[in-house]
């Protein structure tokens, strides 16, 4: 669906990171057949990439509830460690690795910089249009603490007064209270905020549930993910950022 009217001007635009604002550069099956390559172990990076997605898929969500803050870079570690030796086993590969431990702590790092993304072309010029007219900028995304070095190497920390992160408030997009959490940082009202996404499912039916603004970022004029919304919402779909 589409929206024919323009949106009410925001108080805050709350976007997704991966997909939205940054993408890969590679696939993770080809960065992480790398990494094994380096190790002595070889993969194929096709099949690896599929078993990713399958490991990736079936993990619990990457959010902690009712964790202290200084315990949080372990658990997150250990989540993604997780789904980096599924993926591994999967392809009959992880017993390769003497210490699957001591190769994986590079590559886990390898994801804090800037190396594996790349910044879409409408980001910059979308973000700094917002900000000078006086929008405030905010993050809401199912990433890990990393987020907050990953931004600031692609030039986009400056951007956003908040971030609201999965693995910090315990709750994962779509539901609906870490977009609640992300609101707090505000006075304002749901409706008063837009959020930006890319996945349909995670973004557009959170932020609908959650009362914020829906917008659907479909760069490749994807067809609707899961189920489309009920006749009463209308939801703004663009394939750029600049399209606003």
């Amino acid at each position: 669906m589409s929206q024919s009217l323009p949106l009410m001007a925001p108080q805050v635009i709350f976007l997704d990171a991966v997909g939205t604002l940054f993408g890969l550069r590679q696939s993770v099956g080809n960065v992480y057949s790398q990494f094994a390559a380096n190790a002595g172990v070889n993969v194929d990076a096709t099949q690896l990439n599929q078993a990713f997605i399958a490991s990736f898929r079936a993990a619990p969500r990457c959010a902690f509830p009712g964790v202290s803050p200084p315990a949080l870079p372990q658990l997150e570690y250990h989540w993604w460690k997780d789904v980096a030796a599924n993926s591994f086993a999967a392809v009959d590969a992880l017993g390769l690795f003497p210490d699957f431990d001591q190769f994986f702590q590079p590559l886990f790092a390898y994801y804090e910089t800037a190396a594996p993304w790349y910044l879409y072309p409408d980001v910059l010029p979308a973000l700094n249009y917002w900000q000078s007219h006086g929008t405030a900028l905010a993050v809401i995304s199912n990433f890990d603490s990393r987020l907050h070095q990953v931004l600031q190497v692609l030039g986009l920390g400056e951007f956003f007064s908040s971030l609201t992160l999965s693995s910090q408030v315990g709750a994962a997009k779509p539901d609906i209270e870490i977009f609640h959490r992300a609101l707090e940082a505000y006075s304002i009202s749901p409706e008063q905020a837009w959020h930006i996404g890319d996945s349909w499912s995670e973004d557009v039916q959170g932020a609908i549930a959650s009362g914020i603004n829906p917008i659907w970022l479909n760069r490749e004029n994807a067809l609707f993910q899961d189920q489309p919304v009920d006749d009463t919402h209308s939801v703004l779909t663009i394939s750029s950022l600049t399209d606003l």
